[in-house]
Protein backbone atom coordinates (compact mmCIF):
# COMPACT_ATOMS: atom_id res chain seq x y z
CA UNK A 1 0.00 0.00 0.00
CA UNK A 2 2.89 2.43 1.06
CA UNK A 3 3.94 2.56 -3.12
CA UNK A 4 0.63 3.09 -4.28
CA UNK A 5 0.11 6.38 -6.15
CA UNK A 6 -2.74 8.00 -6.63
CA UNK A 7 -3.71 11.20 -9.15
CA UNK A 8 -5.28 13.92 -7.33
CA UNK A 9 -6.50 15.83 -10.02
CA UNK A 10 -6.96 19.45 -8.95
CA UNK A 11 -9.39 21.63 -10.89
CA UNK A 12 -10.58 25.33 -9.95
CA UNK A 13 -13.37 27.07 -12.08
CA UNK A 14 -15.35 25.17 -15.18
CA UNK A 15 -17.13 27.69 -17.37
CA UNK A 16 -17.48 28.37 -20.97
CA UNK A 17 -16.29 32.24 -20.39
CA UNK A 18 -14.27 32.46 -17.27
CA UNK A 19 -13.32 35.81 -16.84
CA UNK A 20 -9.51 36.79 -17.31
CA UNK A 21 -8.78 36.40 -13.76
CA UNK A 22 -9.76 32.73 -13.80
CA UNK A 23 -9.06 31.48 -17.36
CA UNK A 24 -5.73 30.09 -17.26
CA UNK A 25 -6.79 27.88 -14.36
CA UNK A 26 -10.48 27.24 -15.65
CA UNK A 27 -11.99 24.48 -17.90
CA UNK A 28 -14.54 24.50 -20.53
CA UNK A 29 -17.43 22.05 -19.97
CA UNK A 30 -16.68 20.53 -22.81
CA UNK A 31 -13.43 19.41 -21.37
CA UNK A 32 -14.34 18.23 -18.13
CA UNK A 33 -16.71 15.83 -19.99
CA UNK A 34 -14.04 14.34 -22.23
CA UNK A 35 -11.88 13.98 -19.00
CA UNK A 36 -14.68 12.64 -16.75
CA UNK A 37 -15.04 10.45 -19.88
CA UNK A 38 -11.50 9.00 -19.71
CA UNK A 39 -11.54 8.09 -16.05
CA UNK A 40 -14.91 6.31 -16.64
CA UNK A 41 -12.91 4.13 -20.24
CA UNK A 42 -9.78 3.56 -17.84
CA UNK A 43 -11.68 2.34 -15.46
CA UNK A 44 -10.54 4.67 -12.53
CA UNK A 45 -12.70 5.03 -9.41
CA UNK A 46 -12.90 8.18 -7.86
CA UNK A 47 -13.01 8.70 -3.95
CA UNK A 48 -12.95 11.53 -1.74
CA UNK A 49 -10.33 12.82 0.41
CA UNK A 50 -11.36 11.74 3.52
CA UNK A 51 -11.82 8.04 2.15
CA UNK A 52 -8.35 8.57 0.73
CA UNK A 53 -6.71 10.03 4.01
CA UNK A 54 -8.72 6.99 5.76
CA UNK A 55 -7.62 4.27 3.50
CA UNK A 56 -3.86 5.07 4.23
CA UNK A 57 -4.59 5.93 7.92
CA UNK A 58 -5.97 2.56 8.89
CA UNK A 59 -4.47 0.25 6.09
CA UNK A 60 -7.73 -0.28 4.70
CA UNK A 61 -6.81 -1.00 0.99
CA UNK A 62 -8.38 1.60 -1.47
CA UNK A 63 -10.48 0.51 -4.67
CA UNK A 64 -9.38 -0.18 -7.85
CA UNK A 65 -7.39 2.21 -9.81
CA UNK A 66 -8.27 5.26 -7.36
CA UNK A 67 -8.42 8.41 -8.20
CA UNK A 68 -9.42 11.79 -6.75
CA UNK A 69 -11.93 14.65 -8.21
CA UNK A 70 -10.96 17.75 -5.95
CA UNK A 71 -12.09 21.83 -7.11
CA UNK A 72 -10.87 25.07 -5.33
CA UNK A 73 -12.61 27.90 -4.35
CA UNK A 74 -16.09 27.41 -4.97
CA UNK A 75 -17.10 28.53 -8.47
CA UNK A 76 -20.37 28.09 -10.10
CA UNK A 77 -19.51 26.21 -12.59
CA UNK A 78 -19.00 23.43 -10.29
CA UNK A 79 -22.81 22.92 -9.97
CA UNK A 80 -23.65 24.29 -13.09
CA UNK A 81 -21.55 22.26 -15.14
CA UNK A 82 -19.38 19.74 -13.05
CA UNK A 83 -22.05 18.07 -11.16
CA UNK A 84 -24.00 16.63 -13.99
CA UNK A 85 -21.48 15.32 -15.78
CA UNK A 86 -20.20 13.69 -12.15
CA UNK A 87 -24.01 12.50 -11.57
CA UNK A 88 -23.49 10.55 -14.85
CA UNK A 89 -20.59 8.69 -14.19
CA UNK A 90 -21.33 7.91 -10.94
CA UNK A 91 -18.57 9.44 -9.39
CA UNK A 92 -17.46 11.43 -6.43
CA UNK A 93 -15.42 14.44 -5.15
CA UNK A 94 -14.80 16.63 -2.96
CA UNK A 95 -14.81 20.70 -2.76
CA UNK A 96 -12.87 23.12 -0.94
CA UNK A 97 -14.60 26.24 0.10
CA UNK A 98 -13.43 29.26 0.67
CA UNK A 99 -16.22 30.89 3.18
CA UNK A 100 -15.47 34.17 2.74
CA UNK A 101 -15.27 33.98 -1.19
CA UNK A 102 -18.89 32.43 -1.34
CA UNK A 103 -22.47 34.61 -2.01
CA UNK A 104 -24.23 34.48 0.94
CA UNK A 105 -24.06 35.91 4.51
CA UNK A 106 -20.50 35.76 4.99
CA UNK A 107 -19.56 37.24 1.58
CA UNK A 108 -16.47 39.15 1.60
CA UNK A 109 -16.43 40.17 -2.26
CA UNK A 110 -13.25 38.94 -2.79
CA UNK A 111 -14.55 36.05 -5.16
CA UNK A 112 -12.88 36.14 -8.39
CA UNK A 113 -15.47 35.15 -10.64
CA UNK A 114 -19.36 33.94 -10.11
CA UNK A 115 -19.35 31.87 -6.80
CA UNK A 116 -21.79 28.95 -5.55
CA UNK A 117 -23.88 29.70 -2.52
CA UNK A 118 -24.87 28.29 0.27
CA UNK A 119 -28.02 26.51 -0.87
CA UNK A 120 -26.11 25.54 -4.16
CA UNK A 121 -22.84 23.93 -2.10
CA UNK A 122 -25.83 22.17 0.05
CA UNK A 123 -27.30 20.43 -3.17
CA UNK A 124 -23.70 19.40 -3.67
CA UNK A 125 -22.72 18.12 -0.52
CA UNK A 126 -26.27 15.70 -1.17
CA UNK A 127 -25.52 15.18 -4.28
CA UNK A 128 -22.41 13.25 -2.75
CA UNK A 129 -19.49 15.69 -3.59
CA UNK A 130 -17.30 16.15 0.48
CA UNK A 131 -17.17 19.50 1.50
CA UNK A 132 -14.05 20.84 2.74
CA UNK A 133 -12.59 23.94 3.67
CA UNK A 134 -10.24 26.12 2.10
CA UNK A 135 -9.89 29.39 4.46
CA UNK A 136 -12.24 32.28 4.86
CA UNK A 137 -10.55 34.85 2.93
CA UNK A 138 -7.88 32.91 0.30
CA UNK A 139 -4.76 34.09 1.85
CA UNK A 140 -0.78 32.59 1.56
CA UNK A 141 -1.33 30.92 4.70
CA UNK A 142 2.22 30.48 5.63
CA UNK A 143 2.37 34.55 5.40
CA UNK A 144 -0.03 35.06 8.63
CA UNK A 145 0.68 35.09 12.42
CA UNK A 146 -0.45 32.63 14.30
CA UNK A 147 -3.40 34.59 15.41
CA UNK A 148 -4.88 35.27 11.73
CA UNK A 149 -3.81 31.87 10.27
CA UNK A 150 -6.16 30.45 13.23
CA UNK A 151 -8.63 32.86 12.67
CA UNK A 152 -8.31 31.79 8.71
CA UNK A 153 -8.60 28.16 9.88
CA UNK A 154 -11.52 27.95 12.64
CA UNK A 155 -13.85 30.98 10.97
CA UNK A 156 -13.96 28.55 7.72
CA UNK A 157 -14.63 25.17 9.86
CA UNK A 158 -17.21 27.19 11.80
CA UNK A 159 -19.23 28.00 8.50
CA UNK A 160 -18.96 25.21 6.91
CA UNK A 161 -20.28 23.51 10.12
CA UNK A 162 -23.24 25.97 10.64
CA UNK A 163 -24.36 25.88 6.99
CA UNK A 164 -24.38 21.96 6.00
CA UNK A 165 -24.85 20.78 9.96
CA UNK A 166 -20.98 18.67 9.90
CA UNK A 167 -17.79 20.18 10.16
CA UNK A 168 -15.12 19.43 6.97
CA UNK A 169 -12.99 16.88 7.32
CA UNK A 170 -10.40 18.01 4.79
CA UNK A 171 -8.69 21.02 4.21
CA UNK A 172 -6.68 22.47 0.85
CA UNK A 173 -3.93 25.43 1.33
CA UNK A 174 -4.99 28.44 -0.61
CA UNK A 175 -2.00 28.84 -3.29
CA UNK A 176 -1.06 24.87 -2.27
CA UNK A 177 1.36 27.20 0.26
CA UNK A 178 2.00 26.02 3.53
CA UNK A 179 4.94 25.47 6.24
CA UNK A 180 5.69 23.04 9.17
CA UNK A 181 3.55 25.44 11.63
CA UNK A 182 0.50 25.97 9.00
CA UNK A 183 0.01 22.32 8.72
CA UNK A 184 0.53 21.62 12.72
CA UNK A 185 -2.31 25.10 12.92
CA UNK A 186 -4.42 22.76 10.31
CA UNK A 187 -4.19 19.28 12.51
CA UNK A 188 -5.09 21.52 15.76
CA UNK A 189 -8.05 23.06 14.02
CA UNK A 190 -9.46 19.56 13.85
CA UNK A 191 -9.13 18.92 10.17
CA UNK A 192 -7.91 15.49 9.51
CA UNK A 193 -6.14 16.07 6.35
CA UNK A 194 -5.07 18.33 4.03
CA UNK A 195 -4.10 18.64 -0.04
CA UNK A 196 -1.19 20.60 -1.09
CA UNK A 197 -0.20 21.31 -4.77
CA UNK A 198 3.00 19.72 -5.79
CA UNK A 199 2.53 18.42 -9.18
CA UNK A 200 2.63 14.67 -8.57
CA UNK A 201 1.02 11.69 -7.30
CA UNK A 202 -0.16 11.48 -3.86
CA UNK A 203 1.51 8.86 -2.14
CA UNK A 204 0.98 7.63 1.61
CA UNK A 205 4.56 8.47 2.85
CA UNK A 206 3.99 12.13 2.13
CA UNK A 207 1.76 12.26 5.22
CA UNK A 208 -1.83 12.82 5.46
CA UNK A 209 -1.17 17.09 5.85
CA UNK A 210 0.77 17.25 2.36
CA UNK A 211 -0.68 15.05 0.11
CA UNK A 212 0.41 16.51 -3.41
CA UNK A 213 -2.45 17.00 -6.69
CA UNK A 214 -1.62 18.04 -10.31
CA UNK A 215 -3.36 20.86 -11.95
CA UNK A 216 -5.92 20.61 -14.64
CA UNK A 217 -6.09 23.87 -16.99
CA UNK A 218 -7.58 25.55 -19.59
CA UNK A 219 -4.73 24.17 -21.61
CA UNK A 220 -4.79 20.99 -20.47
CA UNK A 221 -5.19 18.50 -23.75
CA UNK A 222 -7.16 15.26 -23.50
CA UNK A 223 -3.44 13.74 -24.21
CA UNK A 224 -2.15 14.98 -21.68
CA UNK A 225 -4.51 14.76 -18.85
CA UNK A 226 -4.87 11.10 -19.92
CA UNK A 227 -0.70 11.07 -19.32
CA UNK A 228 -1.32 12.82 -15.58
CA UNK A 229 -4.02 10.21 -14.54
CA UNK A 230 -1.62 7.43 -15.73
CA UNK A 231 1.04 8.79 -13.96
CA UNK A 232 3.21 9.11 -17.06
CA UNK A 233 5.73 12.24 -17.72
CA UNK A 234 3.90 14.55 -15.06
CA UNK A 235 7.92 15.45 -13.86
CA UNK A 236 8.32 16.73 -17.62
CA UNK A 237 4.74 17.86 -17.63
CA UNK A 238 5.22 20.34 -14.70
CA UNK A 239 8.80 21.35 -14.67
CA UNK A 240 8.22 24.86 -15.61
CA UNK A 241 5.90 25.64 -12.35
CA UNK A 242 8.26 23.65 -10.50
CA UNK A 243 11.09 26.24 -11.26
CA UNK A 244 8.82 29.12 -10.86
CA UNK A 245 8.10 27.51 -7.54
CA UNK A 246 11.05 27.13 -6.19
CA UNK A 247 12.35 30.68 -6.86
CA UNK A 248 9.55 32.05 -5.46
CA UNK A 249 9.78 30.05 -2.33
CA UNK A 250 12.73 31.59 -1.63
CA UNK A 251 10.81 35.10 -2.34
CA UNK A 252 8.36 34.54 0.36
CA UNK A 253 10.84 32.68 2.92
CA UNK A 254 12.49 36.38 2.64
CA UNK A 255 9.47 38.27 3.01
CA UNK A 256 8.97 36.03 6.35
CA UNK A 257 12.02 36.61 7.53
CA UNK A 258 11.66 40.42 7.40
CA UNK A 259 8.26 40.15 8.83
CA UNK A 260 9.88 38.46 12.13
CA UNK A 261 12.33 40.39 12.27
CA UNK A 262 9.94 43.65 12.56
CA UNK A 263 7.83 41.84 14.81
CA UNK A 264 10.83 41.06 16.98
CA UNK A 265 11.61 44.97 17.12
CA UNK A 266 8.28 45.97 17.58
Amino acid sequence: MDDVRVPILMYHSVATDPNDATRALSVSPQAFAEQMGVLAEQRLTPVTTAELAACWRTGRPLPPRPVLVTFDDGYEGVHRHALPVLAKHGFIATLFVSTGWLRGPYDTGGGLDTMLDWDQVRELAEAGVEIGGHSHSHPQLDQLDDRALRSELILCKEIVSDQLGRAPASFAYPYGYSSRRVREAVREAGYAQALAVGNDLARRAQGPYALRRVTVRRSTTTAEFERLVQGRAIGRTFAPDRALTKGYAVVRRARQARRAVARALN
